[in-house]
């Protein structure tokens, strides 16, 4: 369970898919929040994508550098942000849209994987990482802007990457090893989960 000090379910007034509100502050806090994925020196300049009360993602902070970052979703019990390279935007704009139309996750990948194959959907050319900061007893504190009980996940998207163009395993040899999921399609990617800190 997620806790905080401020209220996550706002009034959010939108204009041209960018947020404008009285409680700058709340936005500020969920901002603060999200870039926690990101590289620390990518921080500042990430454009940040979070949620409005109906649950459409909305831009709560232009960039000025290759990353994207992703706010928690307030709907969910989980604590989940995100950042990602701005190229694989485009793959995971699809796949959000495809959820908002009611497909499942093995529809979502059906599609996508059928939409990289005949370039309709355009995947990263070179590697592009993306940076997930999570957990299930998370609680943020807006005073210091500090977070505790999340832990980090790292995914290393190299589509149609495979066991042996690799040389990685198809599972993690122990803790916190590399390992690929799902190998030789569009979602290919180097999962790396470091044990939690206690």
């Amino acid at each position: 369970m997620k806790t905080s000090t401020f209220p996550f379910l706002i009034t959010l007034l939108m204009i041209s898919s960018t947020v404008k509100t009285t409680a700058q502050e709340t936005i500020q806090d969920q901002i603060n929040m999200a870039v926690f994925a990101a590289p620390e020196e990518h921080r500042e300049g990430a454009k940040v994508l979070g949620f409005d009360n109906d649950g459409n993602v909305i831009t709560l902070r232009e960039g000025t550098n290759e990353f994207i970052c992703l706010a928690d979703n307030p709907a969910s019990e989980r604590f989940h942000v995100s950042c990602y390279k701005s190229t694989l935007e485009p793959f995971i704009a699809r796949g959000r849209e495809l959820s908002a139309e009611g497909k499942n996750p093995g529809e979502v990948f059906e599609i996508r994987e059928k939409e990289a194959k005949d370039g309709t959907l355009q995947m990263p050319t070179e590697p592009a990482t993306l940076y997930a900061y999570f957990g299930d007893n998370v609680s943020y504190d807006s005073t210091t802007n500090t977070i505790e009980g999340a832990q980090y996940r790292y995914s290393i998207y190299i589509p149609f990457a495979t066991q042996e163009s690799t040389g990685l395993p198809l599972r993690p040899n122990a803790p916190g090893h590399p390992w690929l999921m799902n190998p030789g399609t569009h979602r290919a990617h180097i999962m790396i989960t470091p044990p939690k800190e206690n």
